[in-house]
Formats: C-alpha cells, structure tokens, sequence
C-alpha cells in the first residue's frame, strides 16, 4: 500500500509547482498604449483639465474685439443742425459728443477713428485672424516633429498672452494692429493643439467626451468676457486687455510644469523611455513593466518619422492620395464653420440689440448644445450628424437675413439658433478631424484643418462692416456656403468606434476591415 501512495505523490508535487507569470506582450503599440490608458484615472482628469483651461484664455481673446473696438454710442449736442438719423462724419465736432465722456472708452473714440473706412476701423480684427492664418501655415508640423504636442501648445499661449498684455499699451492703431497680429499668431495652436493632448492620452471609449472639455472651457472663457467688460465698462479698453492677459499669463507658466506630453507622440519619436514614464504617471502600471521594452523599440525602428525634417509628417501625408482628398474636404468644410461661427460671434452689432446682452445669450446658448453633445457623440454617426447639423445652420442664417429689416425679434431668434446649431456642428468637426488621421500626421492634418477655419473667419469683418446695411451680405453668404459644404462629408469615412491609428498604413488597414464597435 506504501509503494503506490509514494507513486501517487510523484506526479502530484510535480503539479503542484509555481507557474511563472509570463511577461504583458502586447500585439502593436495601439494596444499597448490602450491597455495603459483605456481606463480612466484621477489623473487623467487632472491632466485634461490642465490642458484646457488655456482655451478659457484662448476665447477671451479671440472675442474681445467686441467690446474694444466696439463704435461707442452719441448723442446731439446742436438740436438745430443734429438729429438721431444724421451722420456724425457730415457734423462739425461742436454738433456732437459721445455718451461716455472719457474719450479712452474704445479705441474708435480714443484714436478718432468714427470716420475712419471699414478697412482701417477692421484692421485690428482682421490682423488677429491674419495671425492665426499665416503662423498656423507656419507651425502646422511642429507638433509632429520637433516641438510636440505640449511644447506647441504652452508655446503658443505665452506667445498670445504677452502681445495681448501689450496691447494695452499700444500709442496708434498700426502698433495695436501689430500686437493683435502677434496675439493671433500665437493662439492659432491653443485648440488644435489641446484636442490632439486630449484624444492621445486616454482610450478610445471615453476619447469623445474628454475632448468636450476644451468646449467647456472656450465656453466658459466667452460667458466671462462680457461680464468682465460690463464690469469694466466705465473703464479704459486697455484694461480689459490687461484684466484678461494678466491671469492668463501666469496660468501658462505654472501649469506646464504639471502637463505631460502625449505617450503616442513620445514613442513615435522614438523617446521610449519617456514614454513609458508618462504612463506609468497616468496609466495602469501593473500593465508596464521592463519586458515590454524590446517590442517598444522594434516599433520605433518600423514605425519612427524623421525628428530632423520639421516638415516629414507633410512628406508622409502628400504621399497617399486619400490622404490629401481627405484633407482638402475637411479644410472646405472647416473654412464655411469659421466663416459662419465667427460672422454670427462678431457681427452681433449689426443686430442693433444691447451688446452685452446678445453677447452673454450667444454663450449661454453654446452650453446646452455642449451638454447635448457630450451624451450625443458617443451614440451618433459622424457623417450623418455633420451634414445634419451644416444644412440646419445654413437655413437658419438664410431665414435671419431674410427676416432680419422686417421683424428684429425674429431675427434674434433665428441667430440664436444659428449659434446652437454652428456651436454643435464646430465641436464635431474638432472631433471628426482627430479621427481622420494617424498619428503620425495627426497634428499637421489638426493644424490645417484649423488654418481652414481661421481663413474663413479672416473676411469676416470685411463681411460684418457690410452686413450692418444688408443682412444678405453676411448672414446669407456664410448660410448658403455652410449648407452646401456640408455635403463633402459625404465622400469622408464614418469614425465612430475606431481606434486610433498610429501610422499612415494603419490607417489605410483600418479604414478597409475595421468595422466601428458599437
């Protein structure tokens, strides 16, 4: 009975020792990355957050022309030869005064500007748009190649917050010209920049709603503007831009400190390490460990782009020709948003209604339509929602300038629900942008994409200045133009559920089998 019992317990202690744990090998860096970052942590919230609170900043900015460069409100001061209806430029300076006496309260005022042309009274506006065109050509590919994405983004808030701080100490209207030009060509990267940080550093299933909170933010950013001028209104135009750059400035500075930069970009650039580094602060360490090092370096040797040529990503991207069909639809689609977004933000005088308050009720309207997309975009197809939302807009700017000589209320209303709609149509364009592209192009393609809203947005105070007389002019043009543009996203891929790719010939192997996850 001895001898079979001791048989017995042979194989048994064999069974019974340890199995060693095999290393985490995961299949292709998409994987990794996702495996590290698909669930979400504190500090992935922290880090979004850090990140947008600059497009608070960003918004601010792009608005405050509203106000200081605003054409103050008069009144007679001769009866006999002045009346509500005549025209200040054929009065002699006796016949009329300004309601606010101090003559710093806009810069039209303070600079004698009321007879000026619409170009000389636009050239502020039109040089900060002018910025944003020509720096974002310039810096389209420094956040694919030597910059980065984080680098880019401070970059250009600091750039933007020092020439707004000296705006307020601009002597004519060319040196205020100037710095509203520097402005813009620094905030230009704020945006694009942002939504790539925030789509590349958390997974796939809650990438759409973390990219909400740089709508928030610009949200939050346009509510406080008219507040802070309501506020400040018996005060200089320059505080304004002192009250505003100010805090922005110091926020720049401490905040990059804190903000990581994306894994995705770090690994395609060949810094392993510091990649690595940046998931285990943001990840699930227990999932990174030393044996996943080899497979990381045989993806950057396979799949690393040139760090030398700022310009590679463009190179990778002009050599695929869906890539440049897909780019130049989504850059026609973006140049009718800026059009129709900006001209519906900046021609709100033209409304003859109390500025501050259309101001304030165009920036509440954004916060609705930012709640109702946030639980939207996880359920809708981004094809069918884009063209939706295009063709809604363009009827309703259409109806407002019909409408617009014949019933004001009317016409308030149907701006306003251009606003909605345009603030909807703008956040899934943002959205749909990111995930049209790999990586490894992403923030060139983000930042073109951009460049097409900022061109667009660039005519509208020309487009502004002449819809004050006719209504056709501005709210027409930029209604039919958005309407119709909306069809391109007809001949663009559907991205709902995919991942994002990494490399172009991902894409391109995404695009053919993957279905979207559902």
């Amino acid at each position: 009975m001895a001898e079979p019992a001791e048989v017995v317990a042979m194989p048994n202690a064999e069974a019974a020792a340890p199995v060693q744990p095999q290393p985490y090998l995961p299949a292709s860096l998409e994987d990794f990355v996702e495996q590290s970052i698909g669930s979400i942590r504190a500090v992935q919230v922290v880090q979004a957050v850090l990140i947008s609170v600059l497009s608070f900043f960003d918004a601010q900015q792009t608005l405050i022309s509203v106000f200081t460069d605003a054409q103050p409100s008069w009144h007679c001061t001769n009866a006999t030869i002045c009346n509500h209806n005549s025209n200040i430029c054929s009065l002699p300076k006796s016949a009329w005064a300004w309601d606010d006496e101090r003559p710093h309260h806009t810069i039209i005022s303070e600079w004698g500007l009321e007879c000026s042309s619409a170009f000389i009274t636009g050239l502020p506006a039109t040089s900060y748009f002018a910025g944003c065109v020509l720096a974002g050509f310039a810096l389209a590919t420094l956040g694919d190649s030597s910059l980065g994405r984080k680098n880019l983004l401070f970059l250009s808030s600091l750039v933007m917050c020092i020439a707004a701080l000296c705006s307020a100490f601009s002597t004519d209207v060319g040196m205020y010209s100037a710095f509203r030009f520097l402005c813009g060509a620094g905030r230009v990267s704020i945006t694009t920049s942002t939504m790539v940080l925030l789509t590349e550093r958390v997974g796939r299933r809650r990438r759409s709603q973390m990219g909400q909170l740089l709508f928030g933010f610009f949200t939050a950013g346009m509510l406080s503007l008219p507040a802070i001028a309501y506020a400040g209104r018996g005060s200089s135009w320059r505080m304004l831009y002192i009250w505003t750059s100010s805090p922005g400035l110091l926020y720049t500075i401490i905040a990059y400190f804190f903000v990581c930069e994306s894994p995705r970009w770090l690994f395609l650039q060949g810094h392993i390490l510091d990649a690595m580094a940046v998931l285990k602060r943001i990840g699930s360490a227990n999932l990174i460990g030393s044996s996943s090092l080899p497979n990381m370096q045989c993806w950057h040797e396979n799949q690393v782009q040139s760090k030398t040529n700022p310009f590679s990503s463009l190179k990778i991207l002009f050599r695929k020709r869906w890539a440049v069909q897909r780019l130049l639809a989504v850059m026609v689609l973006g140049f009718s948003i800026g059009l129709t977004y900006f001209a519906l933000l900046l021609g709100v005088r033209g409304l003859n209604f109390n500025v501050y308050l259309i101001t304030e009720l165009n920036a509440l309207l954004t916060i609705p339509s930012l709640l109702i997309f946030l639980f939207w975009i996880q359920k809708c197809n981004r094809k069918s929602s884009m063209l939706a939302l295009s063709t809604s807009t363009g009827a309703f700017c259409i109806v407002c300038a019909i409408v617009a000589r014949r019933s004001k209320g009317v016409a308030i209303g149907m701006e306003l629900a251009s606003i909605f709609f345009v603030s909807l149509a703008c956040n899934m364009f943002l959205t749909y942008m990111v995930e049209l592209f790999p990586t490894q192009v992403r923030s060139s393609t983000t930042s073109l994409a951009r460049q097409a809203v900022m061109v667009g947005s660039i005519i509208v105070p020309v487009l502004t200045s002449a819809g004050r007389e006719n209504k056709l002019i501005s709210y027409g043009v930029s209604g039919c133009l958005m309407a119709i543009s909306g069809f391109l996203v007809l001949c663009l891929p559907e991205t709902r559920g995919k991942a994002l790719s990494n490399t172009m010939e991902e894409q391109e192997l995404e695009d053919s089998t993957s279905l979207p996850i559902k």
